[in-house]
């Protein structure tokens, strides 16, 4: 394998694990974050560090390749702004992270005009995937996608990187992977809750390592339930409010303007928004009109943080 020089922008947990594959694997890494500290203990196991964005650039050979890692949004636009002056044309800038689609089709056609290419990645795998491997969804000019491909094989799972379609079908594709994701996750939460709240005192690890061997529902998250509750049996030390939500959303957006309906989908993101909400008002209109209309009981809750009755 011929060593190669690649640049890594953002070395928060997965950009680190990026520059890290690099090195296991013998490639060479030049390597930037906004934060000096998160540089450092990757100059210590064998990067060049870029004090700058156009320091990282110049220490890059011809054609360069950039691997970007930074949160969706005006963040990535940022990075762009202040690193593509400093490319050229027939370098490639990939955009690793959770990125619209729509987002990623805009950037790769303004830079395509100053013959810079753009390819977006969807990268799965998480903590796992930092140790062991990625699996990575891109999207971009196949001539580019060739360019990079030594990057791709480097951090991905044997089999785990494909080339799926042009820009932004990378990151498409990584958004329907999230949304599918939603469902499973929050399937399993339910069942799992209802085994909790069932007549039996079950052994819920027991029952996750369980079905890992054999049954229809075995897989990795699976896996991860299993190892979550033989450390916390009861969980009882998180609370139950589930982060995340911008690529389901989209997904379900897409959806719908596609006309595809996505009602399980759906149902987990809107169950995550109700996760971060202790006591929505809606619930207290419905409580208050069972009770006007049934007299059904009504459990008392405490006056701070209710909306004020003026205005």
């Amino acid at each position: 394998m011929a060593q190669k020089v690649y640049g890594v922008i953002g070395l928060g947990r997965m950009g680190r694990g990026v520059a890290q594959h690099l090195l296991r694997v013998g490639h060479r890494a030049v390597v930037y974050d906004v934060n000096p500290a998160h540089v450092q203990p990757l100059v210590e196991a064998g990067a060049t560090g870029g004090g700058s964005l156009p320091e990282l650039a110049a220490a890059l050979p011809r054609p360069r390749v950039v691997w970007m890692m930074v949160p969706a949004g005006e963040p990535v636009d940022r990075v762009i702004a202040e690193l593509s002056p400093h490319l050229e044309p027939g370098d490639v800038l990939i955009d690793g992270g959770n990125s619209f689609y729509r987002d990623s089709v805009r950037r790769a056609e303004a830079l395509r005009g100053r013959g810079i290419h753009y390819l977006d990645c969807g990268t799965s795998g998480g903590v796992e995937g930092a140790r062991h491997g990625f699996c990575l969804m891109v999207g971009g000019d196949p001539e580019a996608f060739r360019l990079a491909e030594p990057l791709f094989a480097a951090i991905a799972q044997p089999g785990g990187y494909a080339h799926v379609g042009p820009s932004g079908a990378g990151h498409f594709v990584k958004m329907v992977h999230n949304a599918i994701e939603y469902g499973m996750l929050e399937a399993i939460g339910e069942g799992f809750e209802l085994l909790a709240q069932g007549p039996y005192p079950i052994d819920l690890a027991r029952v996750a390592d369980l079905w890992n061997h054999g049954s229809v529902i075995r897989g990795w998250l699976m896996e991860l339930t299993a190892r979550a509750l033989a450390r916390d049996p009861r969980l009882e030390s998180i609370a139950g409010v589930i982060g995340g939500g911008s690529t389901g959303s989209w997904a379900i957006e897409e959806a719908w303007k596609a006309g595809v309906p996505m009602p399980a989908i759906a149902m987990s993101y809107a169950m995550r928004l109700r996760s971060r909400q202790q006591d929505t008002f809606a619930g207290k209109v419905v409580a208050a009109l069972r009770h006007e209309f049934g007299g059904h009981e009504v459990v008392p809750g405490s006056r701070q943080g209710e909306p004020s009755s003026q205005g």
